[in-house]
């Protein structure tokens, strides 16, 4: 601090400075008076010559002047702006913290506040999206038993989904939606999620592996951009597929179990190859794809391109 103080210019400095100046004009004017004053055109066209150079010495210092005090314009005003994002970025991150407190609350009306508070906190602030939603995800991932013990907490998660859902659904053309929040990445990996409803959304990619979908899981009429994960992922209720997208090559069923009905319509390019269907439920596979019994596993059906060679095993 003591540093600081010294660099700064004192009073009694500047005063020194302008009566070095007022002498150093005094002597000058006295100077020229003494030399040139004499009234010949010799010297009158000196004095012109001088008077020339002054003004040109001047207008120069008065442009050395404006750029300084530019300059110093511009240093107060990215001072500002630096200040303002100093001041919003501790006002995110304590609404952050706070709202990542309330959801380790053990209480189930302050985690709904905690959700609550993140999504406004995304709305306001597109460049934190991303991890705001990797935060919901990764309180679905946590460990849950469906039961009647745990309702509180189930309507928590449903809220949790349901955020999701509202934020991800860019709206028809005529009406695009003011809440969408684009290029969303979804990780639900190893999570159970109850009656999950992301209909007609758009998601850049989404990764469920292992993650088990219990009620109805609904993705009608959802594009997913670049990748979908359905790897080993259990549907324990029933499942809607139609009118999904897979835009991306990397969408997999490899080792998914369809234990209840489902539904991929009549048009939709998903890859099923691994995956596994529990007999006695109804259900509608892409045009390509068709249950071949397991030899050694009674009531269950693997999922195969029509086109691929053998016979369906024998029980």
């Amino acid at each position: 601090m003591g540093n600081r103080l010294e660099r700064v210019l004192r009073t009694r400095t500047i005063l020194l400075w302008g009566a070095g100046l007022l002498v150093v004009a005094g002597v000058a004017a006295a100077l020229l008076l003494t030399l040139l004053g004499r009234g010949r055109p010799e010297d009158v066209a000196r004095l012109d010559a001088l008077r020339t150079a002054a003004n040109i010495v001047v207008g120069t210092g008065g442009a050395a002047a404006l750029l300084l005090a530019a300059r110093r314009q511009r240093s107060a005003e990215l001072d500002l702006v630096q200040k303002e994002h100093d001041a919003t970025e501790r006002r995110i991150t304590e609404i952050y913290g706070k709202a990542a407190d309330q959801l380790g609350s053990d209480k189930a009306p302050v985690r709904l506040a905690g959700l609550y508070s993140l999504e406004r906190l995304a709305g306001g602030y597109p460049e934190h999206r991303q991890t705001i939603v990797n935060v919901l995800c990764a309180y679905l991932r946590m460990p849950f038993k469906h039961n009647a013990k745990n309702a509180e907490e189930l309507q928590v998660r449903k809220t949790a989904q349901r955020i999701l859902m509202l934020h991800l659904r860019p709206g028809s053309g005529d009406e695009p939606s003011g809440d969408f929040w684009p290029d969303v990445d979804l990780d639900f990996s190893g999570a159970t999620l109850v009656g999950l409803n992301l209909t007609h959304c758009s998601i850049r990619s989404i990764v469920c592996f292992e993650t088990r979908f219990l009620e109805l899981a609904s993705f009608r009429g959802t594009e997913f951009r670049t990748k979908a994960d359905f790897n080993q992922a259990h549907f324990a209720g029933r499942v809607d597929f139609r009118g999904t997208v897979f835009g991306g090559d990397r969408d997999s069923f490899h080792g998914a179990v369809f234990a209840g009905p489902a539904d991929f319509g009549t048009k939709s390019a998903a890859r099923l190859a691994g995956a596994e269907a529990q007999g006695g439920f109804r259900r509608t596979w892409p045009p390509d794809w068709e249950e071949r019994p397991i030899a050694d596993r009674r009531e269950w059906s693997r999922l195969t391109r029509k086109a691929d060679p053998g016979q369906p095993e024998r029980r």
